[in-house]
């Protein structure tokens, strides 16, 4: 229960707090302290995986946790991002709507004895989503560059992935329960 990778995925959870105060808190210089600790943190989600396949400690907690944990990080990102960077509230709640969806089918599926896994498009969606509250936290321009606009191209594609791939976790329990 009490492992290297569980540590890492509850460093995640815990550091939401912190990141919610930087983010809050004005001047440059905490939008990339924010978004630094932000990147780390987000980091974090390929550790934990890494150490429990290296010390063969996969366990149902660490099943659990890891994708709560991302979920938990990049929903209270993204909502704290509509007030503290004016992103679209609506980009928001479709982003949060399919990630409450996709959970409750995989939960209903896994009752029915249906294991519907990760998609490599569900991997590539949260890689986007990191990307894009990453340069979404910093804002503004540095260097003549336009990080606010990265970040939302960056959303835009996170929110096809998103649509797209939720559709295809509705697809593969549908094939599973008509057969």
């Amino acid at each position: 229960m009490f492992s290297l990778p569980n540590g890492v995925t509850a460093i995640r959870i815990l550091a939401i707090p912190v990141i919610l105060l930087l983010l809050f808190t004005t001047g440059r210089t905490f939008q990339i302290i924010t978004a630094i600790v932000f990147l780390l943190v987000a980091l974090t989600d390929m550790l934990d995986g890494y150490f429990a396949r290296l010390q063969k400690r996969v366990t149902t907690l660490g099943k659990f946790l890891d994708p709560l944990a991302d979920k938990l990080l990049i929903v209270t990102a993204l909502i704290a991002l509509i007030t503290a960077r004016g992103i679209p509230s609506w980009m928001v709640i479709a982003i949060v709507g399919r990630e409450i969806a996709v959970t409750g089918l995989r939960g209903i599926a896994m009752s029915e004895g249906i294991v519907i896994s990760s998609s490599m498009m569900g991997k590539y969606k949260t890689a986007f989503e990191m990307t894009s509250i990453f340069f979404l936290i910093l804002g503004g321009s540095y260097l003549s560059i336009d990080f606010h606009l990265i970040g939302m191209v960056l959303l835009w594609i996170a929110l096809a992935l998103a649509v797209i791939s939720g559709f295809d976790y509705f697809k593969k329990f549908l094939e599973r329960i008509i057969v």
